[in-house]
């Protein structure tokens, strides 16, 4: 091989890779691990801490003796699945779904986004997100060569002194609208919504459809969290036929029945939409976990029968309340959520020392950073500062908020409480 030939740096990263700044998840695991207070309450990822329910955790391991169960799925996902939401979820969208035109099962929710990005989006097509933004959104969309566009939600005036209704955090109709160009393809809305906890109403999301209507653009809606909802909810597809046309619907199985490392996602849509995000999927990983997909299909079979639905979204919705308490005794103003297990508390009444040293990978970062670093390390909960789902000229937004999960045991729950009493020296009106 001659000298001109010979790569200077055979690894050299992709760009798409590269020079990517450390993300908030190993950040705020790694001060965990290493907090001098153990064990950490881990508030910040939303995973549960508890099993799915028993009937669900007795489908997997019935499946697992299932020959059929322990081989490939089809590309779409297994039949029984694909029927079992077509009956789910037909009575939400108004009319009988097809499992087979309809419907396609994906590696998660995530995986299912990406591969809907994939079929859709062509080098330098522009997406519209709404910050803040789940972060996995900016990647998946930048894989296939799309830019992203983003449009912030704006906070209520007062929520750095008041608890206020996470209804408050609204877009800006006219920024929406400017954000659009030629090149806009699709934008990617997210209710009930992390990390906020806003469902957005009819109205709000009627003026949004008839904008993307209008524009001829495709709506990813991103619904992992359907089955948790503390007011009324609304499927924007299911608001015209015009709009579901457009509309492309994002689930979780992981979400839905507390299996968040199960990896069972799935889309509904339009044959003329599912079709390609199948074909997207084949690509990407070809089919998805067998024996789960078998018991999440049994999970929405028999979850009517053990009176699920009800008894999940209450039991949630308790834990939110018990939880939230404890800023009401600290006086910390939080954002009392719609829906979802996410609760965003702003912390500018609380005030750091200020000697106090952070590590340089801290110290660069807004304020929520530091803040989510000085509760590990002092007072041993774990939360996740928010800014990182926002772009660096908006996140001035919420750098005072931390966000907090309420998917634990109540006894994670009460011991989060006391320890965040801890807090109570710092705080400062």
């Amino acid at each position: 091989m001659s000298a001109t030939t010979r790569r200077e740096d055979p690894f050299k990263p992709a760009a798409r890779v590269a020079g990517q700044k450390q993300d908030v998840w190993s950040i705020v695991n790694e001060a965990a691990a290493a907090s001098p207070v153990q064990p950490i309450v881990n508030m910040g990822q939303g995973f549960f801490g508890y099993n799915p329910p028993q009937f669900v955790l007795d489908a997997a391991k019935q499946a697992l003796d299932k020959v059929e169960c322990n081989q490939y799925s089809p590309t779409k996902g297994r039949p029984r699945l694909k029927k079992a939401i077509a009956e789910a979820y037909s009575p939400f969208f108004g009319r009988t779904l097809d499992p087979e035109k309809e419907v396609t099962i994906t590696t998660g929710a995530n995986e299912g986004m990406l591969s809907a990005f994939m079929a859709f989006i062509e080098n330098r097509d522009e997406v519209i997100v709404f910050e803040p933004f789940f972060d996995q959104y900016i990647s998946n969309i930048e894989m296939p060569g799309g830019k992203v566009v983003y449009v912030p939600m704006h906070p209520p005036k007062d929520g750095a002194t008041k608890t206020s209704s996470a209804a408050e955090w609204k877009i800006d109709i006219d920024e929406f609208k400017k954000a659009i160009t030629p090149k806009t393809r699709m934008i990617v809305l997210n209710s009930p919504h992390n990390p906020i906890g806003k469902v957005f109403s009819r109205e709000e999301l009627q003026v949004i459809a008839n904008i993307c209507v209008e524009h001829n653009i495709i709506i990813l809606s991103d619904e992992v969290y359907d089955r948790l909802y503390y007011v009324p909810f609304t499927r924007i597809a299911t608001l015209s036929p015009e709009v579901a046309k457009l509309t492309l619907t994002v689930g979780s199985g992981g979400k839905n029945f507390y299996a968040t490392g199960w990896r069972v996602g799935w889309l509904i849509g339009q044959e003329h939409l599912i079709k390609y995000v199948s074909a997207a999927h084949t690509r990407i990983c070809y089919s998805s976990v067998s024996p789960l997909q078998e018991a999440t299909a049994i999970g929405f079979e028999q979850a009517d029968a053990h009176n699920f639905w009800e008894e999940s979204k209450n039991e949630m919705k308790g834990k939110m309340d018990k939880f939230n308490k404890i800023w009401d005794e600290l006086g910390l103003p939080y954002s009392d959520p719609e829906g979802g297990y996410f609760v965003l508390v702003n912390m500018s009444k609380v005030r750091l020392p200020d000697d106090y040293e952070f590590p340089p990978h801290v110290a660069e970062r807004p304020r929520d950073f530091k803040l989510s670093w000085f509760l590990i390390k002092e007072v041993g909960v774990a939360a996740i500062p928010p800014t990182e789902f926002f772009t660096p000229q908006n996140a001035h937004i919420v750098e005072d908020w931390l966000r907090f999960a309420v998917c634990k045991d109540d006894h994670i729950l009460e011991e989060a409480q006391e320890r965040l009493r801890g807090l109570k020296k710092y705080i400062k009106e």
